[in-house]
């Protein structure tokens, strides 16, 4: 069995970059909230952007 082992610096740098897609689904996410109503697509863009955002957290949670 084979233990994979993450340097800091790539540990750092993974967070850095999922900290950045956590802020950009959540920009996304707010965008659709603002508006009035959704269309069907938009109601599946806007489940799909929420998976993956709480996702990205959850990767986070495990980084930290």
């Amino acid at each position: 069995m084979s233990t994979q082992v993450v340097s800091d610096a790539n540990k750092t740098a993974l967070i850095q970059e999922l900290t950045a897609e956590h802020r950009r689904l959540d920009d996304q996410v707010r965008e659709l909230e603002r508006r009035v109503a959704l269309s069907p697509a938009e109601q599946v863009e806007y489940s799909r952007l929420k998976k993956r955002k709480l996702l990205t957290k959850d990767r986070l949670a495990r980084l930290r």
